[in-house]
């Protein structure tokens, strides 16, 4: 049974899966009380000696971890106290973290207090307003609201998404901010400190504004100020990845530290190299602030070392399991991040099709080779295995990323080496022009190939629709692609193409339900009002003549399109003094 092969696995997955359930039903404090006591009484039957319960001793293990995970979750869950403020309140706050800007404010979020009230929100703060930091209190005239659900279920929740993270306000500062210097720095909060200043460093750097914006993502984990272009870029050329810190710059800079300990420290202290690596990734991650992709990526290659210096055979997907487990166990939420979601998706697509992949690319006979097309086999595994996803998540693909991860992933070993060590020049305030220009004239490289890779318009795809029944189908056609590469037979062809046969009369059976209905909708986006008349699988947009047209696009458009279905838009405009609109005999007033 596949429990004796990989216990830690399976239990982990019970543990989701209680969470995924308590999540949707959402049971009360008496019932969680009542299935943590029975999860514990199940438990406690798991080491009991009886011929009976060791039958079902597996059933048993499965029962407590998912119950735990129910139980996790209620007890995790972000209860946010509800406050009656004024829509104009005077708010004290403290930076918290700094997030991604738009064209008219910079954005923080932040602790605030308002009649004694703590409470997390983002702050909105107008872009010519100077930069905020972790050293100062704060204290300015906000318009405080509440972030509002979305009128339709096929747009994003953005106030689920803040609830998560346990943020109930959105505020506006329009006017003057008084501030206040601390003297109660926490230690993280002087590490931020740290990373801010040295962030400023780089923007003072002889270097592009590009080259400057790429060495903070890429090492520091700050994309807030990446401009739009370079933002399309990596996603339409299928890079992203490798704009954010993931696990590849993890595992990169602790061999980084790993190569320089084997080779330039004493030999008493080279048995130790492993623990001074670990200890290295853990302080680069307290030090760019303890991102969530980053902090999943240090403990899952920790726990992967600790089976090598406790002299067992590493097994990925044990430490894999372990990590998610941690990691869910401090805060379940993290199980709806998609960073998270994405990440260990990659892992369990490298650990299946790395190898059978690995086995179609030319032989590997020395040290370069070996790196090179180690590397192309874990991106192309990573990215056939993270597809499903990012269909269902981005509805958007390009063909072309796969030729861009084959030419550019070669070589992103290289390129956040050097980006470390400029970073740590910087830092130090070791900033020599001609390692800058250098830098730069790489970058402004990179940066072009990258370009040129996105404009392959003719392969990109996106509005691409795809639903959840989908998506396990397309994990379905990944488990047994695995197979097919590893032997092609008869059997593991037919195995492939029975499951794509599958995958097809399910995705034409959604096409059909759903090009059946015709639907009339009124959409708002601030001021607008947007009109959708859909006729089957044709959709004519009726909207204002605005500014706003690319954002109504992004936040409107394009999720209906793809979560209908739809093979025709058209856009049309009408009088902005439209009142109401009559549709099949119907009057539809326009608010």
């Amino acid at each position: 049974m596949i429990l004796n092969k990989q216990p830690l696995l399976i239990v982990v997955l019970c543990f989701i899966l209680g969470i995924f359930f308590q999540d949707e039903f959402f049971f009360e404090q008496n019932l969680i009380t009542l299935i943590l006591l029975l999860s514990f009484i199940v438990f406690g039957l798991f080491f009991i000696k009886s011929q009976i319960l060791f039958k079902i001793k597996n059933f048993l293990l499965i029962t407590f971890f998912f119950g735990l995970g129910i139980s996790f979750h209620f007890y995790n869950h972000s209860k946010t106290q509800e406050l009656n403020f004024k829509t104009n309140e005077t708010i004290v706050f403290k930076v918290s973290k700094k997030l991604n800007s738009n064209e008219k404010y910079k954005k923080y979020e932040v602790l605030a207090v308002v009649d004694n009230h703590s409470f997390n929100v983002i702050v909105n703060v107008e872009k010519p307003q100077k930069e905020l930091d972790f050293k100062h209190y704060y204290k300015a005239k906000a318009y405080l609201l509440h972030p509002k659900s979305p009128e339709h279920d096929f747009q994003f929740d953005y106030s689920k998404y803040l609830k998560r993270k346990n943020i109930s306000y959105q505020c506006y500062i329009n006017g003057e901010i008084s501030s206040a210097a601390r003297n109660d720095l926490s230690f993280t909060e002087k590490i931020k400190q740290k990373r801010l200043e040295t962030l400023q460093k780089i923007n003072n750097s002889e270097m592009s504004f590009r080259s400057r914006e790429f060495l903070k993502g890429i090492i520091l984990a700050e994309r807030t100020g990446i401009d739009a272009e370079t933002v399309r870029d990596f996603n339409r050329s299928g890079l992203v990845h490798f704009l954010a810190i993931s696990g590849t710059h993890i595992v990169v800079i602790f061999g980084m530290f790993y190569f320089l300990m084997m080779r330039f420290s004493p030999v008493r202290l080279k048995k130790y190299a492993i623990v001074i690596s670990l200890l290295f990734i853990w302080i680069f991650a307290i030090f760019i602030g303890f991102g969530n992709s980053v902090v999943r990526s240090c403990i899952m290659i920790s726990v992967y070392f600790i089976y090598v210096l406790l002299q067992r055979k590493p097994d990925l997907l044990h430490s894999m399991a372990l990590s998610a487990f941690i990691i869910l166990m401090i805060d379940t939420q993290q199980i709806f991040d998609v960073g998270f979601q994405l990440s260990f998706v990659a892992v369990l697509g490298i650990y299946w099709l790395n190898q059978p992949i690995l086995k179609y690319l030319p032989r590997q006979d020395n040290f370069f080779k070996k790196l090179m097309y180690n590397t192309i086999s874990i991106s192309v595994a990573a990215q056939l295995a993270t597809l499903p996803l990012v269909l269902y998540y981005f509805h958007q693909f390009s063909l072309i990323s796969i030729v861009a991860n084959f030419i550019i992933v070669p070589f992103s070993e290289l390129i956040i080496v050097f980006s470390f060590l400029m970073t740590a020049l910087i830092g130090f305030n070791l900033d020599f022009g001609i390692i800058n220009l250098i830098y730069d004239f790489v970058i402004q490289i990179l940066l072009n190939v990258i370009h040129w890779f996105a404009d392959f318009d003719a392969v990109f795809f996106e509005n691409i629709p795809l639903n959840l029944a989908e998506v396990f189908i397309l994990f379905g056609i990944i488990y047994f692609l695995k197979f097919m590469l590893d032997k092609i037979n008869f059997r593991t062809v037919s195995n492939v193409i029975l499951a794509v046969s599958i995958f097809f009369i399910v995705r034409i059976s959604f096409n059909l339900y759903e090009n059946q209905k015709d639907e009339f909708l009124v959409h708002h986006y601030k001021k607008e009002n947007i009109i959708s008349i859909k006729k089957g699988n044709r959709v004519i947009f009726w909207m204002n003549s605005s500014e706003d047209k690319e954002k109504i696009q992004q936040y409107i458009i394009n999720p209906y399109v793809s979560s209908h279905r739809i093979k025709s838009i058209e856009i049309k405009n009408f009088p902005a003094s439209t009142k109401m609109v009559k549709f099949e005999g119907e009057i539809y007033q326009l608010k």
